[in-house]
């Protein structure tokens, strides 16, 4: 994954600014009670928050734990793609006999080449839930894209594509059946990597763990100013404001990577993926590759 090592606090504490500010009037509305109204009652041992402190410590450490492994499992499976997808390439480039070597096999090689590189995008796309043909019209033939037009799943289409132009290629006698045995289980290797991420996109963490663990971060921030006002008086305001501070981002990280396909700053970079992909690629076909004039991929950052 792309990060940048100088985080702007304006985009850290952005995430939390409307939670801190509710925090921060919550502590001064407990000083004011305490040290104008003399309501001295308000106190409670500094035990209590301790006690809740660390359960809910042991809380966000599980959380963080498991969005991470879920963000690592996708870049893991990503990487696996740009292996297969040079694999798959180099295949069809050395595999094809030489003897048939014509514009036909030419053109085939290429087309096929290209069709994996817009196989990446779509995939990535159609992850995000945004159009997956959307700029791999440069990639594909007009023929390939009327077909895809019929599928839903449009990366699922091209790998079927691959499948059929491989047959052709065994009836045109330019791979061997052990060829296109090979051939294929590169291909199976790719469609595993797409059910993969289809099952942690589709996969959502468990929305009563979240909550629950949301409200005992309330339940601690709220009973935090009456452990701290009677040692340190206002001072307690800006402590409650820096504890809170620390296990809201906490856990507004563990959101930000539980679900690394939602097209945000913490994402797997699938797009930056898939455009050194293309470039790999049609370096090996011996093309000059010139990155589309798009938009890049928002800066990605740890929210720690």
């Amino acid at each position: 994954m792309l990060l940048k090592k100088n985080i702007p606090l304006k985009y850290v504490f952005g995430k939390i600014r409307f939670e801190i500010l509710l925090v921060a009037v919550y502590s001064l509305t407990i000083n004011i009670l305490y040290y104008q109204y003399d309501v001295t009652n308000l106190v409670i041992p500094i035990a209590v928050p301790m006690v809740l402190g660390t359960v809910l410590s042991l809380l966000l450490a599980f959380r963080s734990n498991q969005a991470y492994d879920r963000w690592w499992e996708a870049r893991t499976i990503w990487g696996a793609i740009v292996n297969d997808s040079r694999s798959l390439t180099r295949q069809v480039l050395s595999l094809m006999d030489a003897t048939y070597q014509s514009e036909d096999l030419t053109l085939f090689q290429e087309r096929f080449v290209k069709r994996q590189a817009a196989w990446c995008y779509s995939l990535g796309q159609s992850l995000r839930k945004t159009d997956p043909l959307k700029g791999v019209d440069r990639l594909l033939t007009r023929r390939e894209l009327n077909y895809l037009m019929k599928y839903d799943n449009v990366p699922a289409a091209l790998l079927l594509l691959h499948g059929k132009d491989l047959k052709y290629a065994l009836e045109q006698g330019w791979i061997n059946q052990y060829q296109q045995i090979a051939l294929d289980e590169t291909l199976s290797r790719l469609c595993d990597a797409m059910g993969k991420c289809e099952r942690i996109k589709n996969t959502v963490f468990p929305a009563t763990y979240s909550l629950y663990t949301h409200f005992t971060l309330i339940f601690f921030i709220l009973l935090l100013p009456f452990a701290l006002i009677d040692v340190l008086g206002f001072m307690e305001i800006p402590l409650v404001v820096a504890i809170a501070s620390s296990f809201l981002l906490i856990e507004k990280m563990a959101i930000n990577l539980q679900d690394p396909f939602e097209n945000k700053p913490t994402d797997t970079p699938v797009t930056t993926i898939s455009r050194n992909i293309e470039k790999d690629l049609r370096q090996m076909l011996h093309e000059q590759y010139h990155a589309p004039e798009e938009p890049e991929e928002k800066p990605a950052y740890y929210v720690l």
